[in-house]
């Protein structure tokens, strides 16, 4: 039995010598920010996730009442075509979006989306300006000419989706 046992764990480990994936690591002197060519400007961290919704009211509820965030009060950015809320979540912020006005891009996402849904993300940049002269150097389509004061108050960008994997992104500057 014991001779057995030795023939079966010795074909065992064959086995797992032969069928295991080798595992390759990175000397501790490789970066992976080697491989990412060097900006004028700089990402920086995730500010909010944009939801548009079709019931304003409704939605703050959910979010003070229900869950207990914090919500601020409603704000109108006619520019934007939108009004916002902004739920607090410690680390990022959701930005609650409702259309302001016919030509609203909220109105056309709520028709499209009955019971509304994820927007667009907004990053941070350092330099917006920056930002945007590189970004059509890379062929990637911006929504405007020139940025817009968005809901913090601070210059906003929007990214065409369709150059951004089917995200609508928003860049602010930081």
């Amino acid at each position: 039995m014991a001779a057995f046992l030795g023939r079966a764990a010795a074909g065992l480990l064959t086995r797992l010598q032969t069928s295991a994936p080798v595992i390759q690591t990175l000397p501790s002197s490789h970066s992976f920010s080697q491989n990412i060519p060097s900006c004028l400007w700089k990402l920086g961290q995730l500010n909010h996730v944009a939801i548009a919704v079709p019931d304003l009211e409704k939605a703050q509820a959910f979010y003070k009442d229900v869950l207990g965030a914090q919500v601020s009060e409603t704000v109108a950015l006619p520019e934007h075509g939108v009004y916002t809320v902004f739920v607090e979540l410690g680390n990022t912020k959701l930005e609650l979006l409702h259309p302001l006005g016919e030509k609203s891009p909220i109105a056309s996402f709520l028709q499209k989306n009955k019971t509304g849904g994820m927007h667009h993300i907004c990053i941070e940049v350092d330099d917006i300006k920056a930002a945007m002269t590189e970004l059509k150097k890379k062929k990637i389509r911006i929504l405007s000419e020139e940025p817009k004061i968005g809901a913090h108050g601070k210059p906003v960008i929007f990214l065409h989706p369709k150059d951004c994997h089917g995200v609508l992104v928003e860049l602010e500057q930081a």
